[in-house]
Parts: structure tokens; C-alpha cells; sequence
């Protein structure tokens, strides 16, 4: 799985008879693009759960990220809503080590979420700001086996709507992966500069 986080440990084990390319699941599943179709729908109710039906208006929690991530992938993978318990890595680039994630996590929401949520920002920089700061903060942790990616970037619609602003366009976001990839890198040194323009294009028009 080439386009994934390589996991060391017990869970990171692969579905039997998948070829090394899905991660043990509860459904069975050995295809890899039958999986990701199964976690976009699943995503896509995640949002329309938490964008539209129950926006959440107050400061958000890691407990709360911990709760779209089981609701999201509860039915799919037995490590949903759980702490990563292993290392991981992608081309290369590791992650926080699993022994730091509890504490950096405490940081996370002392630093970034009581600070930036809610994220009731009127000043477009400051909004850019803090999106990116809380999304590269969020992927370098990586608390979750699988599916970090994606719920970052919920939370940083999350964050975005809170604005009055619409969910982000990551369309440049995919057609520019080396330049986001090099964005998170660089947040490693907390030079979020990269992101913010990343973010600030995907915000769209004021």
C-alpha cells in the first residue's frame, strides 16, 4: 500500500489473503479498493453527522477526535477510536514515536485546541493560522493507525465552519502532495508557512 502509513506491530497486521495491501479488518475485506470505498461512505456519513446535524459550536476536545474516529471506522477496524500503540512511518518520515503520542496529545489540546477552537476567528490570517498549525500538529502526532489524514482535515473543516467559512477545497492539496508533504516536514521545525498557503487556498474566496 504504497499511498498508506506503514505501521510496526501488532497493529499494523494485514487482513489474511489481501496481499499485504488492507489492514486486518472486522469485515473480511482483502481488496483495497473495495476497503476504501467501504471508509469513504463511511467518511461521508461522518460528515454529514458532525458538518451538518450536530456542528459542534464550543471548544473541541482530543476526546472528541477520538469519538469521529470510532464512529467513522467502529464497524471497519477493532483499533477504532484507540491510541496508536505502535510507530509508524511514511517514505521514510516517521511520526511521533508511540511512547509520546499520550503526551503530546495533552499538549495538542492545551496548545492548539483550547487555544484555536471554537474557532470563531473573523480575520482570515489568523484562521489560516491556526487551521494549519492545529492540521500539521495533529498529522505529526498521527494518534490513530489509520485514517489520521482524513480526520484532520475534518477537524480543519470543522474549524473553517465555525468561521462561517464553507468545509476547505483539497483539491490542490492532491494535486500538490510533494509540496504538502514538505509543508508538514518543515511544521516539524514549527515553520508553518508552507501549510498557510496550502490552507489559505483552500479556504477559497472570503
Amino acid at each position: 500500500m504504497s499511498n498508506r502509513y506503514t505501521v510496526h506491530g501488532t497493529q499494523g497486521a494485514m487482513e489474511p489473503g489481501s496481499d499485504g495491501s488492507v489492514l486486518a479488518n472486522k469485515l473480511g475485506i482483502t481488496d483495497a479498493a473495495e476497503m476504501a470505498e467501504a471508509e469513504l461512505l463511511l467518511l461521508e456519513q461522518l460528515y454529514e453527522a458532525v458538518l451538518v446535524a450536530e456542528l459542534p459550536l464550543r471548544q473541541l476536545t482530543v476526546a472528541d477526535l477520538f469519538s469521529w474516529h470510532r464512529r467513522w471506522l467502529g464497524n471497519v477496524y477493532p483499533f477504532a477510536g484507540l491510541q496508536r500503540g505502535v510507530n509508524a512511518s511514511k517514505d521514510g518520515f516517521m511520526f511521533a514515536a508511540a511512547a509520546q503520542v499520550p503526551r503530546l496529545l495533552e499538549e495538542f489540546e492545551r496548545d492548539c485546541l483550547a487555544r484555536y477552537t471554537p474557532a470563531l476567528i473573523g480575520d482570515r490570517t489568523r484562521l489560516v493560522q491556526a487551521i494549519a498549525e492545529t492540521h500539521a500538529e495533529l498529522i505529526l502526532i498521527h494518534p490513530f493507525v489509520e485514517g489520521n489524514g482524513r480526520l484532520a482535515r475534518l477537524l480543519a473543516d470543522v474549524m473553517a465552519v465555525q468561521a462561517g467559512h464553507e468545509p476547505l477545497d483539497y483539491s490542490d492539496w492532491d494535486a500538490r502532495r510533494e509540496d504538502y508533504f514538505a509543508a508538514i516536514r518543515a511544521a516539524l521545525g514549527r515553520d508553518y508557512s508552507g501549510l498557510q498557503q496550502l490552507v489559505d487556498t483552500a479556504l477559497g474566496a472570503a
